[in-house]
């Protein structure tokens, strides 16, 4: 994990699913929230695949983080000492998204499972992880503590957001307000990567250079604004496609509609005839 690609990997996560998540609460949104019953059956057999691949993404994941090639495959301690307990923590997070997803796909195939179990779990993913990364970077150079710990206010957004949508359920301001936290998040990880590692092989960042901590928050700033804009793009995006959708399955249905009222008007006008 202390590495690019380590920090590439679950970043593409995030943000894959940021994006994911905003067109598909946008698309439900402009669909009525899913009122229609055939509608409705989709959406359930979408959220269900969509655990499922959170479940998918946690075990790609965890084989990457234990079975690298200096990963600990598997061994958590010798005769010595803890081995790799970065790759460890990491392994954590992932599981704990992974039984997020698995929850998502129960709640969805067995109605009989309270339907804010899945937001829950969610949520504790999100304390899970704040918990570790709290933790991650303890006597670490301060540049690192700073990047990292911005992470966490992506994550506390997160959780608060995904907490109140157990009892707010299919909010549309509350799951794309998510939605742009979590995009946000995933482009995040990819900054950390390009700053403690640069893949270029360029010069390493100064870790102590105050005007280094300022600029990187900034630029924290910078990649929320960025999530937003994505999300809104998103958003007037499947705005626009399901109006026009919408406009020409009106005009079809006119269209259909006036056609059957001509041949039921020749109809008519034929059998007046005939009766003469």
């Amino acid at each position: 994990m202390a590495n690019f690609k380590g920090h590439a990997l679950p970043g593409s996560f995030f943000l894959i699913f940021g994006i994911w998540w905003s067109l598909k609460y946008s698309f439900r949104y402009m669909n009525q929230n899913g009122k229609n019953r055939k509608m409705n059956y989709y959406y359930r057999k979408i959220e269900i695949i969509d655990g499922g691949v959170r479940v998918f993404f946690a075990i790609i994941g965890i084989l990457a983080e234990q079975f690298v090639p200096d990963g600990p495959h598997l061994h958590l301690y010798n005769d010595h000492d803890w081995i790799k307990l970065m790759n460890w923590q990491h392994c954590t997070m992932y599981l704990f998204y992974g039984l997020s997803g698995f929850i998502d796909m129960l709640t969805f195939l067995f109605p009989v499972i309270p339907l804010g179990l899945d937001r829950l779990l969610m949520s504790t993913a999100g304390i899970i992880e704040g918990i570790l990364f709290y933790y991650h970077v303890h006597n670490r150079p301060l540049l690192d503590q700073h990047i990292h710990f911005l992470l966490l206010y992506t994550l506390a957004g997160g959780v608060i957001c995904t907490f109140i949508e157990i009892f707010l359920r299919d909010n549309i301001v509350l799951e794309l307000f998510r939605a742009s936290l979590v995009t946000a998040h995933g482009t995040w990880f990819w900054q950390i990567g390009f700053v403690l590692y640069p893949p270029s092989g360029g010069p390493a960042w100064d870790q102590t250079s105050h005007n280094n901590i300022m600029f990187i928050t900034m630029c924290f700033c910078w990649h929320c604004l960025a999530a937003v804009i994505i999300v809104a793009i998103n958003f007037s995006l499947v705005c626009g496609l399901v109006n026009r959708l919408k406009r020409f399955r009106g005009e079809e249905h006119i269209g259909i509609k006036k056609l059957t009222s001509d041949s039921n008007s020749q109809a008519a006008l034929l059998n007046d005839t005939d009766e003469e």
